[in-house]
């Protein structure tokens, strides 16, 4: 009889060790809610003269922000954020002005840089232009600043 109760006593401090942190407040704690409903948009976009970005110090640099608003110190947020969501996000897959735009061939090199989250997913981008005119007549919006 006294091993029955020793087991039963045994059984029960276990079970109140076992059991005891999943009762009161660690059930009562709600999950914690995301601290947003959309994936993180925002863009930090450079432009300099030069060859590479590495070698070219920005001259301008704007932030965009496309989720949940277009916002940021992008003079176009707005068309900037539509042009891009029409490329999914990739600057290689914008396109050209829809009129013909036509540049000089002179050579002064302008390098873009695009770096930041697009929908939750890193951007790390460059590309150099042979001058200013080709630069503003690619992503239009996105590379207008």
């Amino acid at each position: 009889m006294r091993n029955t109760a020793r087991r039963a006593a045994t059984l029960a401090l276990t079970a109140t060790a076992v059991c005891g942190p999943l009762t009161g407040a660690a059930i009562a704690a709600p999950a914690a809610a995301p601290a947003s409903l959309y994936a993180p948009s925002a863009l930090v976009l450079t432009v300099g003269h030069g060859t590479d970005a590495a070698l070219a110090s920005p001259q301008r640099a704007v932030t965009l922000s496309c989720a949940p608003t277009p916002s940021g110190t992008h003079p176009a947020p707005a068309q900037a954020c539509a042009e891009l969501r029409g490329a999914a996000g990739d600057p290689d897959a914008l396109g050209t002005a829809d009129d013909v735009l036509l540049c000089t061939r002179h050579y002064d090199p302008v390098v873009v840089t695009v770096d930041g989250v697009w929908q939750g997913r890193r951007v790390s981008y460059e590309r150099t232009f042979a001058n200013e005119c080709v630069k503003n007549a690619y992503g239009v919006s996105v590379f207008a600043f």
